[in-house]
């Protein structure tokens, strides 16, 4: 499984974790053929599947410190985490399904190019079906901790394996007016071990995750401290502060403005050049302070009104609750991956 005889204790770590779990089992290991340290195009120097019953769980080689250590932690192998998938297999299917290797691979590209890595509660919107199926309701991913390989210790430093789970965008909207792993934990009476089904549909109909969702939002909140959004600008003028927001995001805004506020918490709304801090308080402010970003502090009164108007259609709003501020929400255009418009929004 690995390039030569010689002694990797990192590797052999992760292989022992599955050696417990898999006692006897040869999984099917397919390797990079150019590694990463060597100029590869992915990061990843393996991915190994185990076929299960129902399931194909996958396990990755390559974001802990599979060889030498190298980083400066020594409580943390690498970036501290292996990534696991677990995909939904057929009565019969042998051959493993090799997009998810890609997809693995394609996560690994993201963490090593843009220095974030990944860790429990974490998630992201693909921007488009997980894999080259256009049928699929999976077009977004959440992690977790993998529920049966859980953390190990090796010699570089601990390494969690870190499931990656498929999630329909509805289920993806309540993460964000809600918490990712506490979603999780609703979905898991309808998928226990979390195992990602191209075929399935959306899970927030059914009447027992419905009500988990339902009562989680109402009692805990949205533990989504930041949007990152195409637009979320400000100017203030004659006394008046106009926020900007794109109409693809302004229903979205106003959820999770209406789970975070209520509860003592504050969002940020990060645009490409500006942002907006919006917080909760007894009365309502607007202030900048040393070219940061807006600083907008709400009654319960302008918020009710603010989150009424945030509507994914395109005008502008004075509030009633605040005469000086004003929202306008502008036409949002939807690009494909080459940039290309695709559709239009408001």
């Amino acid at each position: 499984m690995t390039d030569d005889t010689e002694d990797y204790p990192g590797w052999d770590a992760v292989t022992a974790a599955l050696d417990r779990l898999y006692p006897g089992v040869e999984p099917q290991h397919f390797g990079t053929p150019i590694k990463w340290r060597l100029g590869g195009p992915g990061p990843l120097d393996g991915v190994s599947f185990y076929r299960r019953d129902d399931h194909w769980h996958l396990v990755s080689y390559g974001m802990s410190e599979l060889y030498t250590k190298e980083w400066d932690d020594p409580e943390q192998s690498g970036w501290g985490f292996e990534f696991t998938f677990r995909v939904a297999r057929t009565s019969g299917e042998d051959e493993p399904p090799l997009w998810a290797a890609n997809f693995l691979q394609a996560l690994a590209r993201y963490v090593f190019g843009s220095g974030n890595g990944f860790g429990p509660g974490h998630h992201l919107d693909l921007n488009g079906p997980v894999c080259e199926r256009p049928d699929t309701a999976i077009r977004a991913a959440a992690f977790t901790d993998d529920p049966e390989l859980g953390v190990i210790d090796t010699p570089h430093g601990q390494v969690r394996f870190l499931q990656v789970v498929g999630l329909t965008l509805e289920e993806y909207a309540v993460i964000e007016q809600w918490d990712a792993l506490r979603l999780l934990e609703a979905l898991r009476p309808r998928l226990p071990l979390l195992v990602t089904d191209l075929d399935r549909g959306d899970l927030t109909g059914d009447a027992e995750v419905a009500a988990a969702i339902s009562h989680g939002v109402r009692d805990d909140g949205s533990s989504t401290g930041a949007l990152f959004v195409a637009e979320a600008s400000w100017q203030q003028q004659d006394g008046t502060t106009t926020v900007t927001v794109g109409a693809n995001a302004a229903a979205r805004i106003g959820r999770v403005l209406a789970a975070r506020l209520p509860f003592g918490r504050d969002l940020y709304l990060a645009g490409p050049e500006s942002g907006v801090h919006i917080r909760p308080g007894t009365r309502l402010t607007m202030s900048q302070k040393a070219d940061g970003p807006l600083d907008l502090q709400l009654t319960p009164e302008v918020l009710a009104e603010l989150t009424g108007l945030l509507r994914p259609a395109a005008g502008e709003h004075r509030l009633a609750a605040a005469p000086e501020l004003t929202v306008r929400i502008v036409r949002s255009q939807i690009r494909d991956q080459s940039g290309a418009v695709v559709a239009e929004v408001g």
